[in-house]
């Protein structure tokens, strides 16, 4: 039910039983190992902005099922949740596969963006491209964020399998030997099969690039946009916010997406408000105060970033750090990249069963010399008490399951997550 099952015959099978609702909507296709949830986030906003109505489909969510469906950033409710997915049972039964779990998902956006009317859907891929349900919508233009080895099992063992297998999300290119990468112009593209990469290193950049000469597909490398403006510390999601830019421009440019064409004032507008939820997300009160820094980080990488960005944005600063994460982590690693911006470790957990022991992580921490102020359940008394110890603002970090939890606990009390009030904590378990 929860697992994965790669190929994409169920999806197909699925979606016809249903009149193919896929094909109702403009296709905008977001892949990459780390920043695309960020970047469809930035991608819708700015298409929005320029009156398109936009689907926006992500995963994991941090609280509630409903955040992975949304028409114009208002998530899909409990009521259409329910009924869409007795459709796509239905469907399932009638072409008597046995769906998945994204799968049901996936579908019950593709139905729901077709009864609301949307213009275009920017979908994140679940996992990979060329094998994930979000393929199945066939978009002509294809996000490519970054690539690292993730889920070697499934995508292959390199980096390059795994370019190959996210470049995939867009199959059934007729091959051209004429069509070459090129930087971004002012040219609108329309109908033609385009990329945008970014993050990737030379070597990666030259075997996208065949990749794209190969299957008729153009390529753009867009250069990173420095009067970008965005709530969320950190560089990388400039990074991933001039990919979206440039996605968007494609577009809206192109007669086919029924709206004027891109004005780049409006978009770069619409993205200072973007505040793409539990990564480098600046929780203010009421007087503008920093109170809490929430980021989901889940791995090495992201924990070098953060410390990077931290490093930047407030420099020689220490926080106090409430910390938890899942028992299949690099823990140890993720540690000694965040110690240095630490003052102080608040080691917590929450039910979800995969979750490491707030002991263990200490074991490690005292290894290193590191003080361990408290341990235990994850509570608003925790955040609360961790406030008033310090005039500094907390850093919130680790799992994304707990920085969901979080979110849950402080959501009525922080505009910045305004977003989730309304929304009932799903099981872990559907993450």
């Amino acid at each position: 039910m929860f697992g994965m099952v790669p190929g994409l015959d169920s999806t197909f099978k699925i979606c016809a039983a249903l009149g193919n609702p896929q094909r109702a909507f403009r296709t905008v296709h977001v892949v990459g190992t780390n920043g695309k949830g960020s970047c469809s986030y930035y991608l819708a906003g700015v298409l929005q902005a320029h009156g398109i109505r936009t689907g926006l489909y992500t995963s994991p969510h941090l609280i509630s099922l409903r955040e992975r469906i949304r028409v114009n950033d208002t998530p899909v409710s409990d009521a259409d949740l329910d009924r869409l997915f007795l459709q796509v049972k239905a469907a399932a039964e009638i072409a008597h596969v046995e769906p998945t779990f994204f799968e049901v998902v996936t579908v019950a956006a593709f139905l729901y963006y077709r009864e609301q009317g949307v213009q275009v859907a920017v979908l994140e891929a679940g996992m990979g491209g060329r094998l994930d349900s979000t393929a199945v919508a066939r978009g002509n233009i294809a996000v490519v964020t970054s690539i690292g080895l993730e889920h070697t099992e499934v995508l292959g063992a390199t980096e390059s399998a795994i370019l190959r297998e996210k470049m995939g999300v867009m199959p059934g290119v007729i091959a051209r030997p004429d069509v070459i990468a090129r930087n971004v112009s002012d040219e609108a593209i329309s109908g033609k099969k385009v990329y945008v990469v970014g993050g990737l290193s030379a070597d990666l950049l030259q075997e996208a690039r065949d990749y794209a000469a190969n299957l008729s597909a153009e390529l753009l490398v867009p250069g990173i946009r420095e009067d970008i403006e965005l709530p969320n510390l950190g560089h990388h999601y400039v990074e991933n916010a001039s990919l979206s830019l440039v996605a968007a421009k494609l577009l809206l440019d192109s007669d086919a997406a029924g709206a004027g064409r891109y004005d780049d004032g409006l978009a770069l507008k619409a993205l200072k408000t973007r505040s793409w939820p539990g990564r480098m997300q600046l929780l203010r009160d009421a007087g503008g105060t920093v109170r809490y820094i929430l980021d989901g980080t889940h791995n090495s990488h992201a924990a070098r970033r953060l410390a990077e960005t931290l490093e930047k944005n407030f420099p020689g600063q220490k926080f106090p750090c409430v910390f938890g994460a899942l028992k299949d982590k690099d823990v140890e690693e993720m540690l000694k990249l965040l110690s240095p911006c630490v003052s102080e470790w608040h080691l917590v957990r929450t039910p979800y069963e995969r979750f490491r022991e707030p002991s263990e992580i200490a074991g490690i921490l005292e290894k290193m010399g590191a003080t361990v102020a408290s341990m235990g359940p994850l509570s608003r008394d925790v955040l609360d008490c961790v406030l008033d110890k310090v005039k500094s603002p907390a850093l919130v970090t680790g799992s994304l399951y707990m920085i969901g939890e979080v979110i849950d606990l402080l959501k009525n009390d922080f505009d910045g997550l305004a977003f989730f009030r309304g929304l009932t904590k799903a099981t872990n378990e559907h993450r």
